[in-house]
């Protein structure tokens, strides 16, 4: 029997069959051995996926297999998968509508997973990935979410790069929060492991006490965010709970990362590559940033970096009159919002455990990238 603590992989699949292959197999050749594989398609409008994995993985013991009938997003499928890993449920149960391509029983024997990992399907693991870093977080039981170090994978070429997609998330004191290092050149720089403000949501490992403490009117990732920035906002609440996020450049993946690999560090990178991300992106991106601050931003921290806040809110209407216009319509979903950001606020501050001079710290100049 093994004596392993049990890792549950939540896969969100959506209309991308291509990367299945790369991912699943990669998977399945863990050197870890103590897995479970949680692969929900989110009703893409194509069933090439579902019937790939049909045809190639459906005799796997440790795989799950779900169809939800309507997109339910990434939170929310994300939670699905949490809650399927963790407290046992169907997938019925963890979030309708959906259907099990098997019918799933709750075995007597069920062992709840100690670690819930979310993986996009463009995510490729060395096979020493997990042997790795499950070591790193038992070692400090206040970790609750941890990455490894992700570089990019050229899926065109079809090799991995040197190129870096991220080592943790890092905050800016206006509230932009990037993922540190993507788009530079792996020079051995990022060699240190270390505490960071967060970690991307390419493929997370969180601590299953850490998820359940953190647990908002139910729900571990926020569901009113759809997509975009939920991983910063469940960061953002570990570190107020007084949890570690951590960076572990020991374990390491690849990431072919849809969106594109950018360099965002300064507010004129960030410029000229913000017309390469899709109207879509755009909008939950601005619409979740407000819906996160609100909900997380403590009254000492925000006066404490309040020129910077109030300087990026009072051009923000300048900018998206003159350059984004639709993004009003995004302003405007986030006050609709707004009154159920609040509620969650109210529990959430409640909760906070630490200073606001212990998370000021995480919040950086942007000139303080010159001295890395």
């Amino acid at each position: 029997m093994s004596t392993q603590p049990k890792v549950a992989i939540v896969i969100i699949h959506y209309n991308t069959p291509q990367y299945l292959e790369s991912c699943l197999d990669a998977i399945f050749a863990q050197t870890y051995k103590d897995i479970e594989v949680i692969f929900l398609d989110n009703d893409s409008p194509g069933k090439e996926g579902l019937e790939y994995m049909r045809a190639h993985y459906a005799d796997r013991e440790n795989l799950r297999i779900i169809a939800n009938k309507d997109n339910l997003g990434y939170a929310l499928a994300a939670n699905q998968g949490i809650r399927m890993a963790i407290e046992g449920m169907s997938a019925v149960e963890a979030a309708k509508p959906a259907k099990e391509l098997k019918d799933y029983r709750k075995p007597a024997d069920f062992k709840a997973a100690d670690y819930v990992v979310i993986t996009n399907p463009d995510i490729i693991y060395t096979p020493e990935y997990f042997e790795t870093i499950i070591p790193r977080i038992e070692k400090d039981e206040k970790i609750a979410a941890i990455t490894g170090k992700v570089l990019k994978y050229d899926f065109d070429r079809k090799k991995p790069t040197n190129i870096i997609d991220t080592v943790g998330l890092m905050a800016y004191k206006n509230r932009r929060v990037i993922d540190d290092g993507q788009g530079l050149i792996d020079e051995g720089q990022f060699e240190q492991e270390q505490e960071v403000f967060g970690v991307s949501g390419a493929c997370p490992l969180y601590r299953r006490e850490a998820l359940e403490d953190v647990k908002v009117l139910g729900e571990y990732l926020d569901e009113d965010f759809f997509m975009y920035k939920e991983d910063v906002d469940i960061s953002w609440r570990f570190l107020l709970y007084g949890w570690k996020c951590y960076y572990y450049p020991k374990a390491v993946a690849y990431h072919g990362r849809g969106t594109g690999i950018f360099r965002r560090f300064f507010n004129r990178q960030i410029l000229e590559n913000r017309s390469k991300l899709s109207k879509f992106q755009r909008h939950y991106s601005f619409q979740n940033q407000h819906l996160m601050q609100v909900k997380n931003e403590m009254w000492g921290t925000f006066f404490a970096d309040f020129r910077h806040i109030i300087f990026r809110k009072v051009l923000t209407p300048f900018y998206i009159t003159l350059k984004e216009p639709f993004l009003w319509k995004s302003y405007f979903a986030y006050l609709k919002r707004l009154p159920h950001a609040l509620k969650k606020r109210k529990i959430i501050m409640s909760k906070v455990r630490i200073k606001a001079k212990d998370i000021k710290k995480w919040f950086k100049k942007q000139s303080d990238y010159l001295k890395k």
